[in-house]
């Protein structure tokens, strides 16, 4: 899912990915990005596709506010920190501000990511919205008893199509997470022939449009909703 390393040198921004942390501005919050390639490769770099899809989720003005978000693969917690904070939902009563209407965030990957990612989470939210956002352990097509099926409102994911053996537990596990109102927001790159592939499977099983291309990043997002209806956020 997202704990395969690729190999050294191969042409993927390097230098950035081997640097100790990676610094971006979201949300009017600087959220700094503890990385660490060599103990956990892929799982702990932060790639475009995540800082693309973040970027959209802001000035998209899509409203999190009092919604269920789910991200799937999440490695570093960057795309989940971000909808934490772009999520902060603030009722002020006499005495202060009661954060009960916020977003409600499941930050999920696998069993080995989860200690850093939980790190990078609590360093990087503020303390009244840390219980609004969950890390959790998720693998595609195997704890899904461990979700509600269809309970989410947003299911997000940035850069988790790539390997090829992953494709039908991932079908999967959106299957079970979505109800027919569930919008699905994924952002990759595609770089082969497989990623295609797996747009096709999806596109079986949901309806699927692309929403958004960076052509500075080469990152596309795609929005995906059970049924053939087409909705606007």
């Amino acid at each position: 899912m997202a704990l395969v390393p690729y190999e050294e040198g191969a042409g993927w921004g390097v230098r950035q990915l081997h640097s100790p942390s990676v610094t971006y501005r979201f949300a009017s919050h600087t959220i700094r990005v503890q990385q660490d390639w060599r103990r956990l490769g892929v799982a702990a770099v932060v790639w475009d596709a995540a800082v693309v899809l973040s970027a959209y989720l802001e000035i998209g003005g899509i409203d999190l506010r009092d919604r269920s978000v789910i991200e799937l693969g999440a490695g570093t917690g960057l795309l989940g920190i971000v909808a934490t904070l772009l999520g902060k939902g603030v009722f002020v009563c006499l005495f202060k501000a009661i954060y009960n209407h916020s977003a409600r965030v499941t930050i999920t990957d696998r069993a080995a990511a989860l200690e850093f990612l939980e790190s990078n989470v609590q360093a990087n939210l503020p303390s009244e919205l840390r219980p609004r956002a969950v890390v959790k352990e998720l693998t595609w097509g195997r704890d899904l008893g461990n979700f509600p099926p269809g309970a989410f409102d947003f299911v997000l994911g940035a850069d988790i199509v790539y390997l090829e053996e992953t494709f039908a537990e991932l079908l999967q596990t959106l299957e079970h997470l979505c109800s027919e109102q569930t919008v699905i927001l994924l952002s990759c790159r595609i770089r082969y022939e497989r990623d295609h592939k797996f747009l096709k499977m999806l596109r079986d099983r949901f309806s699927v449009y692309e929403i958004h291309y960076d052509s500075s990043k080469d990152v596309h997002i795609y929005k995906a909703q059970k049924g053939s209806h087409k909705e606007d956020f």
